[in-house]
């Protein structure tokens, strides 16, 4: 087995040889600012333990 050229590995990586100093490919699923990631899960959570009391206590109510 040979070892890779550059060019061959900028080609199966997606590379274009050039460095900058432009962060728009640094995302998280889209997201440049991830300061807030953690909050939004936090949030999502919470919804779906209150969205899952609710349904509880309507089924409980009733029986």
């Amino acid at each position: 087995m040979r070892e890779l050229t550059m060019n061959e590995i900028e080609f199966v990586s997606g590379g274009t040889g050039e460095c900058t100093s432009d962060d728009a490919g640094n995302e998280y699923a889209g997201i440049s600012d991830t300061t807030t990631v953690g909050e939004d899960i936090i949030n999502i959570y919470e919804g779906l333990v209150e969205a899952t009391s609710h349904i509880i206590e309507r089924v409980a109510n009733a029986l």
